[in-house]
């Protein structure tokens, strides 16, 4: 069967595949307490990201309420988690 001709939801799909693999989402969620440069600061120092692509994180987690910030194994996404909640972020891994 082809990709083309399933009726399978893309989304679905995806989640299907990572589940398969073992992959998870490491994800921040709103706060009211931690400022936007700390959080951009924190998303560059701990996870490695751009600068843009932490601003961009930070925006979407405000007006969303959550964003995905790294995806991967457990044992790549707990050092990450445990460091962003020592920083007093809110962060969980699905």
């Amino acid at each position: 069967m082809t990709l083309e001709n399933s009726n399978v939801n893309p989304k679905n799909r995806k989640a299907s595949v990572d589940k398969q693999v073992g992959q998870k989402t490491l994800l921040l969620h709103n706060d009211d307490v931690n400022s936007f440069d700390f959080v951009i600061k924190s998303l560059v120092d701990v996870c490695s990201h751009k600068n843009e692509q932490a601003e961009q994180c930070a925006y979407i987690t405000h007006y969303k309420g959550k964003c995905d910030i790294k995806s991967g194994t457990n044992d790549y996404l707990k050092p990450m988690y445990n460091i962003l909640r020592d920083r007093g972020l809110s962060v969980t891994i699905e």
